[in-house]
């Protein structure tokens, strides 16, 4: 049987769409209440871009502009593996 530290070279060697398919598989085999976690995650990161925001540490975009941003990234990484 292969060690943690086996499989996690192994996984870390994928392309990030298939590491990204696991990741949600693994996510979804927790036996917890990954919506109260993932909430608790959103609630962090919105202060945290609230605060980023208020010292001008970040300008806003729009949330058109920032799909395309996303897309973008999402082709470009597929592009790379």
């Amino acid at each position: 049987m292969r060690s943690i530290e086996q499989l996690t070279q192994e996984v870390l060697s994928l392309p990030n769409i298939s590491r990204a398919h696991l990741a949600k598989k693994l996510v979804e085999s927790l036996e917890v209440d990954t919506d109260a976690i993932v909430a608790a995650a959103r609630v962090d990161e919105a202060s945290r871009l609230r605060d980023k925001l208020g010292a001008s540490a970040l300008q806003p975009i729009s949330g058109e502009e920032a799909l395309a941003q996303v897309l973008h990234r999402l082709i470009s990484s597929n592009e790379q593996t």
